[in-house]
């Protein structure tokens, strides 16, 4: 149940948050359900139609609930009922998982798969009926001036925002996070994805199933799951490349997939067959990651953290970030500084977490030889919900969680960096 607003409190006029993505506006709509106005700075003009599938786990669906976001996003979801992996190149199950109502009762929210742009409207669609959130289009953000009382924000056309906060949400490629952080840019991982939404009738037959289909083979894997209501399919296929593609929607011929996969089983190859056209991007990482917060400022999402897509938990990172900074800024209003000096410290733990797991799921995901019927092996040999069990740590999540961490993990990570000097 979405919880009633609280009033406002204390001196915070406004936050402004570069950024309207998914991350910027949640942020937002956070804030909002504490009493705190907010202006999300977007540099498009309109906002597109382009994007692929999203996975949300129940750490993700709990705060949709919270934001209000889930009531207009549910007729567009997926609750798929297993995870099933397969060999990619005999078809051969290797295991299946539980997520449907295992997951749900377990965790006390739902497992969805959902097309992105599905998620995006929902949060904007509820964004726009809340009066405490400002939407302005068209603004390119080029620079940030933090003094002692406020923040402001520069346009490219020399407009100018003013606001008690700033919080930037603009995603992997983020300007700001390699000028006004100082952070490191993007550097390459070596692989790259390809993906495409195909309608549920270009699916063949024996795939129509509520489930996650991952295919696993050495050096590539690739995820399928229904979206849009179950009228059509996102498919997502990583491979090991060199070539580079600076944005997230470079344009790939189906030749070139088809080549690359023509050793997977008939039923996949046929699969990947049907799409005429995929998007492509390249699977960067960060070699230095930021501070996460810098006087009136913060980063947040793939601007702060970007993290490989073997644990689907991208965009649930960036959920998770709007609800701890707008608690952080809620409980400390007379003080962003500290406030968001305090999110840093938290979500920092929780971050590094993550992206550990998700480069040791990409490892695993791309084994070969006899490293790869050992993984098999292992997966066959544990019960699934013990194996699911594993994740509670990751799927869990509360607020709370983040505390805890920095009132134990923290310190005692200190104390052995110390000891180590």
């Amino acid at each position: 149940m979405t919880s009633a607003p609280v009033a406002p409190s204390g001196n915070l006029e406004k936050i402004l948050i570069v950024g309207g993505g998914i991350g910027g506006l949640a942020a937002a709509l956070a804030l909002a359900r504490r009493g705190i106005a907010s202006c999300v700075l977007e540099r498009r003009l309109i906002f597109g139609e382009d994007g692929a599938g999203i996975q949300i786990g129940p750490n993700g669906t709990r705060i949709l609930e919270e934001l209000g976001a889930a009531s207009f996003l549910k007729a567009r979801v997926t609750a798929p009922d297993a995870l099933r992996i397969l060999d990619a190149n005999t078809a051969r199950p290797i295991g299946t998982l539980p997520l449907g109502r295992w997951i749900a009762q377990r965790h006390g929210s739902p497992y969805w798969v959902a097309h992105r742009r599905d998620l995006h409207n929902a949060l904007l669609s509820t964004a726009e009926r809340e009066p405490l959130i400002q939407i302005r289009m068209g603004f390119d953000v080029t620079d940030v001036h933090d003094d002692a009382d406020t923040v402001t924000a520069t346009s490219a056309q020399n407009d100018r925002a003013r606001g008690d906060a700033l919080i930037v949400a603009d995603g992997a490629w983020s300007g700001l996070r390699t000028g006004h952080f100082k952070g490191a840019a993007p550097s390459y991982t070596g692989k790259c994805a390809v993906r495409a939404v195909l309608p549920i009738d270009d699916v063949p037959e024996e795939l129509h199933r509520t489930e996650v289909h991952l295919w696993l083979s050495r050096d590539v894997h690739v995820v399928h799951y229904p979206v849009s209501a179950g009228h059509a399919v996102a498919l997502v296929a990583i491979f090991d490349d060199h070539r580079v593609a600076q944005d997230w929607s470079t344009s790939c011929d189906g030749a070139w997939v088809s080549g690359r996969t023509a050793g997977f089983a008939p039923v996949l190859r046929e699969l990947l067959d049907r799409p005429e056209s995929w998007r492509r991007w390249s699977l960067m990482k960060l070699s230095r990651w930021p501070g996460m917060a810098a006087g009136r400022t913060a980063l947040l999402g793939d601007a702060a953290h970007p993290v490989l897509p073997f644990l689907a938990q991208g965009g649930v990172l960036a959920l998770e970030d709007a609800v701890v900074v707008a608690d952080a800024l809620a409980a400390c209003p007379t003080d962003p500084v500290r406030a968001l000096k305090a999110y840093a410290q938290v979500r920092e733990l929780r971050a590094r977490r993550v992206a550990k797991a998700s480069r040791t799921n990409g490892v695993i995901y791309h084994l070969g030889g006899p490293m790869a019927a050992a993984r098999n092996i292992a997966l066959a040999s544990i019960a699934p919900d013990r194996f699911m069990r594993r994740y509670d740590w990751l799927y869990g999540w509360t607020p709370d969680t983040d505390r805890l961490m920095a009132e134990v993990v923290a310190p005692l990570t200190r104390n052995i960096r110390g000891a180590a000097g």
